[in-house]
């Protein structure tokens, strides 16, 4: 899953200099299926097919042995040319049958060295859905609908797509349909300019959750039912969507998974707006006036170039889609009142650590640390942080490193998180601590680093992360179900739970409490009240996490 879209030198350089970590922290949820271009429609279905009509027209999909799903669903109008850094238009009807059996185009991203993003994306027609239903998921009554799953993927804003988890195995076990969806990356998505809104990603997953809302009853869905999720930076949408107005009456639930970091804060649109004419200036567009006008008569070639190394991209704070900062919003009426879980991985920096050190061939030395403790977390705390990251608690000092990076930036903010949500609605806090996981598909299988439960490491056990079921031990599949449950009878408007296993804990009942989910042999699924110290959670505040 995650690891940085940037060239290795800059990655580099930024793990020296100790840029912001969000500067490092992107989702390497790839996939190894390479998507093809939507088809066009046809007037008859070729075979028996699963066929449902939308509102634009109608679909052919595909049944497999999971169920039905319904691949590259347009839910937008292209939002290219002078739909640039617009809101998107609902997409336009088609006549005829259109196929929905290959996905749809990535938006537009630069390469990485995840499976399927080998090459450059330079799609902007990319604004579509995928629907996965089980086996007889399509109802025709109110009462025989089923609960929905509407997932935005992760990739650190930059890179990404809706089929990098596939959720045909989740959405037949728990008996739910799963929409995944594609929206804009990088600056297509959130760049902000004097005379732009921004948030345009918050604004397609908002479509997105329209079009579901509108159409998901045609696949078996109920519109009451709707749980909005997501992963790392989709974890992060998430949060957001809470925080945005806007978003009220789309969903009934919402599940963050390691995207409370940061505390969900965005930026304030005053300095989104500086970065936005530096980057427009970047591009040759220097004239603030005109900057939106002269960035759309860009080749969007043009646009991925100048992301090379501009670092972070993040939603806007200011204006009517996100007026105020989520954590100030959770406290007012302005945040959308819903149930929701909210968790983190135990050992989330792992991964990170990894990318900045090993993967470069510069292992992470005992002389070296102190000094890399200072560079990432500034002289002060990295200072404190030596203290409390003794190396004689660590196999190697990587891991370390890896401690105080994941405390700090995952699982903090998400303890911090949660009472701010619990003051809005009934809130369940997990960890996720099977150190035994196995690897997640698109990191390095040829190394003898320790990634255990580290950042996505979770998505093994829920879903298909880039189509392929990862290989579990007896434990670990136990596990597995384990997990599926307790999402599934969230979805389905419960507490999560799982047979034989304790419920996860409610925030306002049990205020910092939360379920520890491991394998049988580490002590299985058992509430906790101590993350906080086994996190360093003093050394950590708000400020830390920014």
């Amino acid at each position: 899953m995650p690891l940085t879209l940037r060239p290795p030198l800059r990655a580099r350089r930024a793990a020296r200099t100790g840029q912001s970590a969000l500067a490092l922290m992107l989702a390497l949820t790839a996939t190894w299926l390479t998507p093809a271009p939507s088809q066009a429609a046809t007037d008859r279905p070729a075979d028996r097919s699963p066929m449902v009509h939308t509102a634009n027209g109608w679909i052919r999909g595909q049944a497999t042995a999971d169920g039905r799903q319904f691949l590259g669903i347009p839910y937008a109008q292209p939002p290219t040319g002078e739909r640039r850094w617009k809101a998107p238009l609902p997409a336009r009807a088609w006549r005829g049958v259109r196929n929905a059996t290959q996905y749809g185009d990535y938006c537009a991203q630069n390469t990485y060295w995840a499976p399927g993003f080998e090459e450059r994306h330079t799609t902007e027609a990319c604004l579509t859905v995928n629907v996965y239903t089980p086996p007889g998921g399509q109802r025709h009554t109110d009462r025989g609908r089923l609960p929905v799953m509407v997932w935005v993927h992760g990739g650190g804003n930059v890179g990404g797509a809706g089929h990098d988890i596939v959720p045909d195995e989740f959405a037949r076990r728990t008996n739910t349909v799963v929409v995944t969806l594609n929206y804009r990356l990088g600056a297509m998505g959130f760049l902000t300019l004097p005379d732009t809104s921004g948030n345009f990603a918050l604004l397609d997953q908002q479509l997105a959750l329209r079009w579901v809302q509108r159409n998901i009853r045609s696949f078996g869905g109920d519109p009451r039912q709707v749980t909005l999720a997501g992963e790392s930076a989709g974890g992060r949408a998430v949060c957001t969507q809470l925080a945005s107005p806007s978003s009220r009456g789309l969903y009934r639930a919402a599940i963050i998974q390691s995207g409370a970091y940061g505390d969900c804060a965005g930026t304030p649109r005053k300095q989104a707006v500086e970065a936005g004419l530096a980057f427009a200036a970047k591009v040759g567009c220097t004239d603030p006036g005109t900057a939106a006008a002269c960035l759309r008569s860009k080749p969007i070639e043009q646009i991925l170039d100048a992301q090379q190394g501009t670092g972070s991209w993040g939603y806007t704070v200011g204006g009517a889609g996100l007026p105020r900062q989520p954590a100030e919003a959770f406290a007012t009426e302005e945040a959308v009142r819903v149930p929701v879980m909210n968790g983190a991985n135990s050992k989330e920096g792992l991964v990170f650590a990894y990318d900045s050190f090993d993967r470069w061939g510069n292992t992470l030395t005992a002389d070296a640390y102190p000094q890399a403790l200072i560079d990432t977390f500034g002289k002060e705390a990295g200072t404190r942080a030596l203290a409390r990251y003794r190396l004689s608690a660590y196999e190697r000092p990587a891991y370390a490193y890896a401690a105080a990076f994941g405390d700090r930036l995952f699982a903090c903010p998400a303890l911090r998180v949660n009472p701010l949500l619990a003051e809005r609605g009934r809130v369940y806090g997990y960890e996720f601590a099977d150190r035994t996981s196995p690897l997640f598909a698109s990191l390095p299988q040829n190394t003898d680093f320790d990634f255990g439960a580290t950042h996505a490491a979770e998505l093994n056990y829920l879903f298909k992360p880039y189509g392929r079921s990862a290989v579990f031990n007896a434990e670990q599949r136990v596990l597995s179900r384990q997990m599926t449950a307790y999402w599934g009878s969230f979805i389905h408007g419960d507490a999560p739970s799982a047979a034989g296993q304790p419920t996860m804990p409610e925030q306002g009942s049990q205020p910092g409490r939360v379920l520890r989910l491991r394998t049988s042999s580490a002590g299985g699924n058992a509430a906790t009240a101590e993350l906080p110290g086994e996190h360093h959670c003093d050394l950590w505040g708000p400020e830390a996490s920014s």
